[in-house]
């Protein structure tokens, strides 16, 4: 009766896998810890919870492998009744049952023999050493075929509970080297051994990883530490998943227990009251409640241990995410202060950037260099911006320094043409640049500026030099590295003057008075020079102040005299106006033809038209 209930109260061996299989996959998932290691005090959370860990699986083996051993015992009991009816191999029981007898007989009658023999007659010792032989050939032969039963026996009651149990103790043995390390060894010695080395390399570089402190920086560890703390939330799932899976294989075990434990106060009670027969049965029963109860609780001892150790692991795994929601809520407030500090900067920066163009536009009038001041403050606010951001976000500036230098020696070899137009740009829009409007020339290239680029600037071509020049419907492209090319050469007007000098050559006579000559091209030029002299004087004096270490000479016409064996030769040159020079080439040249052919009149032999003079 009592032996039927225990059967029924022993887990069966599904249910025993199962809860293996449970424990396996936890322990698993727990090793996973290892990855979350970044601080110091997350090492000594791991070491505790290995520990553990390791713990509960052996635990969860010992059970199971006691449970495989009471299932053995019952399968084995020769009195346990069959679930199909009476045993198919009662014959075989039997009949071992009588070689076994046979055996004891024949070795009894074998042992009185011998004793009878030591006090006997040397002639009768004989005939009873006949009948000793004898009986010992039979006794060979009965046990052999006592052995061979047996044999066949025990072959058929293991093929029985072949599913039941050989299959659940080798399944034991097969989960148990899914987990070689929490098996080896006592108490998980040999897994802690094992690990000891990962464990100081983690330690180590939780030790020296200095804390974040850019924004980038702080926002990945804000995604780590968040990381972590759902892989702890996914243990603690786990956790209580398998302690109710416990629960469930131990709540038989628990309830078996209970009714023990009330049977045995029953009996307790009925003994004061009992005759000396029944006290005598209730012996039997008490001592049989007895051995049940140890073992029971023997095996719930394991489960027991296993349900405890779970709670201090939960509890481990409830103080380690304590920690960690500490250190988010830091990083947090700090990730937070920075972003403040940011904000902070980058309004300063552009209230700056607000303030000097405020100024630029109330103290400088000029728009050409109003323009430069404004692009030199675009340029500062970016760069300004740039560092902000990059003080803010980047956390190790020294990797950042040797990264960005090698990224600089790049750039700067690859776009040695773009940085050195860039450069050239400066120096075009200085005190002695170009602006649009000017009339340069380049090269041989003469035109107006047109437009003026951080890179090239633009020119509309003007034919027939600066004597009359006019668009030719093209406009021409140069680098802003011209500036620094030796051989292009780039020629422009002092800034506020607009003059050129041309020059006239006539051939005499040399039967002509040079004195009369003279005196007459000098009243001529001077006639026609008093139209625009004023203009002249102007811009002599803007040269003056814009070129300060240098005192520049009057802008009148002048004559030179030169004397050759078949002529005499005069060379005329005179300051005019760049955008008026055909008019002003016109009027002259009337005032000196006009001058030549008063009376009397001078005999002109030969004459150049006007050319332009780069000097005076």
């Amino acid at each position: 009766m009592v032996s039927q209930e225990t059967s029924s109260q022993t887990p069966e061996p599904a249910q025993i896998i199962q809860f293996l299989s449970q424990t396996i996959e936890w322990y698993r998932q727990t090793q996973q810890e290892g990855h979350l290691v970044s601080e110091p005090v997350d090492l000594g959370f791991l070491v505790d919870n290995q520990r553990m860990s390791t713990q509960v699986v052996k635990l969860a083996f010992e059970f199971a492998r006691a449970q495989e051993q009471q299932l053995a015992k019952q399968t084995k009991e020769p009195s346990e009744p069959s679930s199909t009816g009476p045993s198919s191999y009662d014959n075989l029981r039997q009949t071992a049952a009588a070689a076994d007898q046979l055996v004891q007989q024949t070795q009894s009658e074998l042992d009185g023999l011998k004793q009878k023999s030591e006090s006997v007659s040397p002639a009768v010792r004989h005939g009873l050493q006949v009948q000793i032989s004898e009986l010992q050939s039979e006794l060979g032969l009965y046990q052999a075929r006592q052995q061979a039963l047996h044999g066949m026996l025990d072959f058929a009651s293991g093929a029985s509970a072949f599913g039941s149990r050989t299959g659940l103790r080798s399944q034991i043995e097969e989960l148990a080297k899914a987990v070689p390390f929490a098996m080896t060894g006592a108490g998980g010695t040999s897994s802690t051994a094992t690990s000891e080395p990962q464990q100081k390399t983690n330690l180590g570089q939780a030790a020296t990883r200095p804390e974040p402190s850019g924004i980038w920086g702080l926002a990945a560890d804000l995604f780590k530490l968040s990381g972590k703390r759902s892989t702890l939330a996914s243990e603690l799932r786990a956790t209580e998943q398998l302690q109710q899976g416990a629960a469930h294989v131990r709540g038989p075990l628990v309830s078996r227990l209970k009714q023990l434990l009330q049977q045995g106060d029953s009996l307790a009670k009925q003994a004061d009251t009992s005759d000396q027969s029944a006290l005598i049965q209730e012996k039997h029963q008490l001592d049989e409640l007895t051995t049940q109860f140890r073992q029971i609780s023997g095996d719930l001892s394991s489960l027991g241990k296993q349900d405890i150790l779970l709670n201090l692991y939960k509890g481990s795994l409830a103080n380690w995410q304590n920690e960690i929601n500490s250190e988010l809520k830091e990083r947090v407030r700090s990730l937070l202060a920075r972003l403040f500090v940011l904000a902070i900067a980058v309004g300063a920066v552009f209230l700056v950037g607000e303030l000097w163009r405020r100024a630029i536009f109330r103290y400088v009038h000029d728009i050409r260099r109003r323009y430069q001041f404004l692009l030199i403050r675009k340029i500062s606010l970016w760069c300004c911006m740039a560092i902000v951001l990059l003080f803010a976000f980047v956390t190790e500036l020294g990797a950042v320094a040797t990264f960005a230098g090698l990224i600089t020696a790049g750039v700067a070899v690859a776009l040695q043409n773009v940085i050195v137009s860039i450069v050239g740009y400066f120096l075009l829009i200085g005190k002695f640049g170009i602006r649009v409007g000017d009339r340069v020339q380049v090269g041989t290239v003469s035109g107006e500026v047109v437009d003026i680029g951080l890179l090239r600037f633009h020119l509309m071509e003007l034919a027939g030099g600066t004597t009359g020049a006019e668009p030719t419907g093209r406009v021409v492209a140069f680098s802003n590295s011209v500036v620094f090319q030796s051989t292009g050469g780039l020629f422009k007007q002092i800034p506020g003057t607009n003059f050129i000098w041309h020059q006239v050559v006539l051939r005499f006579s040399t039967e002509t008075d040079y004195r009369a000559i003279r005196d007459r091209l000098q009243k001529a030029m001077d006639n026609a020079y008093a139209d625009y002299a004023d203009t002249l004087e102007r811009q002599r004096r803007q040269m003056e102040l814009s070129l300060t270490s240098i005192l520049t000479s009057a802008l009148k016409p002048r004559v030179q005299t030169y004397f050759t064996s078949s002529a005499v030769e005069v060379t005329l040159r005179y300051p005019v106006l760049a955008d008026k020079a055909g008019d002003i080439d016109e009027h002259v040249l009337g005032e000196i033809f006009s001058a030549i052919d008063r009376e009397p009149k001078l005999r002109l032999i030969d004459s150049r038209v006007p050319v332009s003079q780069t000097a005076p």
